[in-house]
């Protein structure tokens, strides 16, 4: 019946209903949606080629597929492999791929296309993040047709379909790789409609998606939101239906009891580190380093940078690792023991450093905690505001003295068996154990060594490893399927919806 049809009676009593149930039969309706972001993408969208995570945000399952998928409760399932299994030694992985899938510019995806991108991400000249954990591991990769590709690995690896499930892997075509930075193509059930810089991505459905149907989503706007406070303001004003990785945990509780939102709290692959640029004096002495770590406490940090919401760490991985051992004992809080390493390093104080500071909350506020902590010990660290892109251009590229930062790969400690990552860190006894992680059998040995080598990276102070912290997904009531863990940096919308 409609409403010209209704009673007077009837139309009063339907005006009258709780703008909640009006929410509710709008969204039941809805196809469009607005998410918040901390961070832009930079300095494009091509996850293979950039170190960026708010790339794999936007585009990784929606636009950009690999050849499995991993879920938000870890669990890794076939994407564009149908099915694949090991050889019994671990180094040599047969992949069945998907038949009859294409790429969004009509491009045929098969296993030339697979060995395409993995040669491309492997190649001398490569900028993968992943080049030296996963493709450098490669020796060949045989496309005995074209539903077909045979890795053969020079260690074995039984993280490898875990790996390919990581944004650093997915396929893209030969006709478009070059330009995937600007224009993204991909299989996936979403393309790039349009990106507004400094302010918004647009992605719209597919149609031509292998399983269209499937997705609910015509629209999705990711709005990019790094001020706490407008992240607030956006969500209360309804300028955006949610931010799967909410950055104002102070205003948490507000949310919570507005009933027309939802908020989960889950775990994350974080490790939020003050990283230390090793090579810089007199920050290439261990002692420093030991004496930065005992000036930070990291329970007042996270109680007052993150409301609690985060669990302290002492090295490079995080509690949701297999293998991981609680290392926050070998630097407690204890300003005194600091004094003393520095004077021990022959320090004058007050020691003027600088520090480096990306917009996220955690970095922005965790930062003038930090420097109140170091200035109790003699250390001056002057602040430094910079952008998204600036930190990417400059501390990621070795030009700071101290930065905060949230590092969401998971597993990433073999990036510090290369000297030429940001922080610098250059150990031969470092880099043997990891040889020796990748060579050894899957199981137990694989295990003691990764405890050793969480043991060496602590007992080196390479970083101050401050907090791993937990996903804060806010969303508006009746939106369904936004992960509120994260395994891998992701926002994977096929299995979004309004309901």
């Amino acid at each position: 019946m409609t409403l010209r049809r209704r009673t007077l009676a009837q139309a009063a009593a339907l005006l009258a209903l709780p703008s909640l149930a009006h929410d509710a039969l709008a969204q039941r309706a809805k196809d469009t949606l607005v998410l918040g972001m901390v961070l832009e993408p930079s300095p494009g969208l091509d996850p293979t080629t950039a170190p960026s995570a708010a790339i794999g945000e936007v585009v990784h399952y929606n636009v950009l597929e690999g050849l499995t998928k991993i879920t938000s409760a870890g669990a890794v399932q076939p994407l564009l492999a149908e099915d694949w299994v090991s050889g019994p030694d671990g180094k040599t992985y047969t992949f069945k791929l998907r038949a009859g899938v294409k790429f969004q510019d009509g491009s045929p995806f098969n296993a030339d296309a697979v060995k395409f991108s993995f040669d491309r991400a492997r190649a001398a000249d490569s900028t993968n993040k992943a080049k030296k954990t996963v493709f450098d591991n490669i020796s060949s990769i045989a496309t005995p047709q074209p539903d077909v590709v045979i890795l053969t690995l020079n260690n074995p690896d039984a993280t490898l379909p875990f790996r390919l499930g990581e944004g650093t892997a997915v396929i893209l075509s030969p006709t478009s790789a070059a330009t995937t930075a600007t224009r993204p193509i991909g299989t996936g059930p979403f393309r790039l409609d349009s990106w507004q810089k400094g302010t918004a991505i647009t992605l719209v459905k597919w149609e031509g998606y292998r399983d269209a149907a499937a997705i609910k989503l015509r629209r999705v706007t990711f709005r990019f939101i790094n001020d706490n406070a407008a992240q607030v303001a956006a969500l209360l004003a309804g300028d955006i239906d949610g931010m799967p990785r909410f950055g104002a945990v102070q205003n948490l509780k507000q949310l919570q009891a507005d009933k027309r939102f939802t908020v989960e709290i889950g775990s994350t692959a974080g490790k939020g580190i003050l990283a230390i640029n090793n090579k810089r004096k007199p920050l290439d002495d261990v002692r420093v380093r030991r004496a930065i770590s005992h000036a930070i406490d990291r329970k007042a940090f996270i109680d007052g940078v993150l409301e609690g919401l985060a669990k302290p760490i002492g090295s490079h991985a995080a509690p949701t690792d297999v293998g991981y051992i609680d290392l926050t004992g070998v630097y407690p809080f204890n300003p005194d023991k600091a004094r003393a390493l520095l004077k021990e390093a022959g320090i004058s104080t007050p020691l003027n450093l600088t520090l480096t500071l990306p917009p996220p909350s955690y970095a922005r506020k965790g930062g003038e905690v930090v420097a109140a902590m170091l200035a109790k010990v003699g250390i001056n660290a002057k602040i430094e505001n910079v952008e998204w892109a600036q930190w990417l251009s400059g501390a990621f590229k070795g030009n700071f003295d101290l930065t905060i930062i949230n590092h969401v790969e998971p597993l990433d400690y073999v990036q510090y068996a290369n000297p030429q990552y940001y922080w610098g860190y250059d150990s031969k006894a470092f880099n043997d154990l990891v040889k020796k992680r990748a060579e050894s059998a899957r199981g137990r040995q694989q295990q003691v060594l990764y405890v050793e080598i969480q043991r060496m990276l602590a007992a080196d102070a390479v970083n101050a490893f401050l907090f791993n912290p937990s996903q804060v997904s806010v969303a508006r009531r009746g939106l369904k399927g936004l992960w509120s863990s994260s395994p891998v940096f992701a926002n994977d919308l096929s299995q979004v919806s309004w309901q």
